[in-house]
């Protein structure tokens, strides 16, 4: 073989060799690519989860802060339950008198915390706020009307917090 030749088939084969390192060189972009965008994904992944366990602590915070609160309003209504449980003579007047105190402080405590009454009678039944547990006939009444309130059901806001069970007239 000639020189010339032997140069010639030396550039052929040199040519693959450079088109092989710059695929090698593409393959390893995208492999670094791929691992920054990996890397990304995993701590957007961990980020999201140490979110979602913070949020829930929060949640958990505010409803034990609720629960507190509503249990040291009550506190002064049970201190005097439990003075008036202690009277030897639950017939007097002052008795009497003390648990209409109590039933009024029972009363503006749910005012104070926006707890409605939801059933009063000669109101229509509503099967959402309502739970029938009786029927009656009764002319005087108009159809599906409330006769009488056998407990009170109470909601806050548009939430029933417990039905109320009522007499209902067809």
């Amino acid at each position: 073989m000639s020189e010339e030749n032997i140069k010639n088939e030396q550039q052929e084969t040199a040519k693959p060799e450079k088109k092989k390192s710059k695929k090698d060189a593409e393959i390893e972009n995208l492999k670094t690519e791929l691992e920054s965008k990996n890397d990304l994904l995993l701590r957007t992944a961990a980020e999201f989860d140490n979110f979602k366990k913070r949020t829930e602590r929060e949640r958990t915070g505010v409803a034990e802060f609720a629960k507190a609160n509503v249990i040291k309003e009550l506190l002064p209504i049970l201190d005097n339950i439990d003075r008036a449980a202690v009277l030897d003579d639950k017939t007097s007047p002052d008795y009497i008198k003390g648990i209409e105190l109590i039933v009024k402080q029972f009363e503006a405590l749910g005012e104070k915390l926006g707890i409605k009454e939801v059933a009063k009678v000669g109101d229509v039944f509503d099967p959402t706020m309502h739970e029938a547990v009786m029927h009656i006939e009764d002319e005087s009444l108009g159809e599906n009307v409330i006769a009488e309130v056998l407990q009170k059901g109470f909601k806050i806001g548009d939430t029933v917090i417990r039905p109320a069970m009522v007499k209902v007239a067809n």
